[in-house]
């Protein structure tokens, strides 16, 4: 039987200060939303709480002015 040790991830704007969230910017924001449109929690991500209550806040403003769609569902196009 083995035994798996997980590291813990680390919030890559804790890490990287440079790294601005911000609604303008989705290329950046498609890295925390699925294919669906869903966003992606902080125990996949690895943001801490503080970064995905504005990642969530961005992912929304981006969604409102169309620069994200809020899903990618395409059934008969």
């Amino acid at each position: 039987m083995r035994m798996f040790t997980y590291r813990k991830k680390i919030c890559k704007f804790c890490e990287n200060k440079k790294m601005q969230i911000d609604y303008k910017n989705p290329s950046m924001l498609r890295r925390f939303v699925t294919e669906q449109g869903k966003i992606l929690p902080r125990r996949i991500t690895g943001t801490c709480a503080r970064h995905q209550r504005s990642l969530v806040t961005a992912i929304k403003r981006a969604r409102n002015i169309a620069l994200l769609p809020y899903t990618n569902d395409v059934k008969n196009a």
